[in-house]
Order: structure tokens, then sequence, then C-alpha cells
């Protein structure tokens, strides 16, 4: 009798494009979304949806967080180049059941919704010195 591979596994058999990290990594971004961020808020956890724009911004922000200058060297060493990788990842997931998608929600939600090369560009806040 053969065991059934976990679905991750399977997910990183059949499109060998980014690592587990990468899949960690969205994941995680999901949950700032909804608990730093508090994207798509309900009472009911079961109906908290975000769009696939919010959750880009929202993996923007906690990639800054999480690695500040390196965020994009991070995210480039994991095969995510652009916002519509995190689509691909976002929609692996969905597949094995990992993420869920609204009837209105498309894979085309996650194309161009910034530059990786500038959102990921440290930005600097000027204050006035206190005397």
């Amino acid at each position: 009798m053969s065991e059934r591979m976990h679905p991750i596994l399977e997910i990183l058999q059949e499109d060998q494009r980014y690592p587990i990290e990468a899949y960690q990594f969205v994941r995680e971004g999901l949950v700032y979304a909804h608990e730093v961020m508090r994207l798509g808020e309900s009472d009911r956890p079961s109906e908290r949806h975000i769009t696939g724009q919010q959750l880009c911004e929202a993996l923007r922000q906690y990639a800054l967080e999480q690695f500040g200058f390196m965020a994009k060297t991070v995210l480039n060493n994991w095969g995510i180049f652009s916002t519509s990788d995190f689509g691909e990842i976002v929609y692996n997931l969905i597949r094995i059941k990992h993420m869920r998608k609204s009837a209105e929600d498309r894979r085309e939600d996650f194309d161009d919704v910034y530059d990786f090369d500038t959102a990921f560009e440290p930005q600097f806040a000027v204050t006035e010195k206190e005397e």
C-alpha cells in the first residue's frame, strides 16, 4: 500500500519554481494581513477575505518588516520576482486547499500590482530634531 504524500510536497515536486520557504512566507503573509493590517475583518473567521492586490501589499509590508533592506534579495532568492509570482504560489495553495478563493477572485488579480524594483526600496521619514 502506498502512502499519499503531503500536498505541499506534491506541489514542490510538480512546480519547482519556488522553495518551501516561499510558500511559508505567503501563508505567514496572509496571517499578517489579517492580524496586523486588519484586512478582511469579519465577525466570522470563515468569512475573512482579502483581494489579491491587498495580499500583495501585505506581503510587501511583511517582507520589509521581516527582512528590511534585504527583502527583495530574499524574495528573489526564492524565485519571486514579481507580484505574479505571489499569484502562482497562492493558486498552488488554493489547489491543495491550503488557501481559499471567492467566486470573484482570479489569478490575474496578482499581476502587476507593484514594481518589485521600487517596492522594496527603503522609505526614510524626515523628522524634525527637538531642541
